[in-house]
């Protein structure tokens, strides 16, 4: 199984979509790296030489944040917004969510989801 800076890729999958394993590499990003190493993005992560996995993980060190450096940064990030006492701040603490429509669209994260009903008609089957 092919390492790239320390994450097991998928070795079945082709190199394109195998590299968005990575925390913080996704598609259009991988795409972006996979053609300034001149790695073409049809091949197996298993086809792929030594020396092209090297090229990628160099491409992606250098100019990329990803995996922990990404993590520890969005966390300070949410730790400086809950010091300032933002509105975004309290919602991270609260564990809600913190941007659209959250009447309906965040039942779960508040607790309470909702049973869907029937029409309250009883089966035809049924005697009363």
């Amino acid at each position: 199984m092919p390492r790239i800076l320390g994450i097991n890729i998928p070795e079945n999958k082709k190199i394109l979509y195998a590299l968005t394993y990575i925390y913080g590499v996704g598609l259009p990003l991988s795409r972006v790296v996979l053609k300034s190493a001149g790695v073409d993005e049809e091949k197996a992560a298993k086809d792929l030489s030594g020396d092209d996995l090297n090229k990628i993980q160099k491409i992606i060190e250098r100019n990329y944040k990803v995996e922990g450096d990404l993590r520890r940064d969005i966390a300070q990030n949410v730790k400086r917004l809950k010091e300032i006492g933002a509105w975004r701040g309290l919602r991270h603490s609260r564990k809600l969510p913190i941007h659209g429509r959250t009447r309906t669209n965040s039942r779960t994260t508040r607790g309470n989801v909702r049973k869907t009903m029937g029409s309250g008609r009883k089966p035809s089957g049924e005697k009363t």
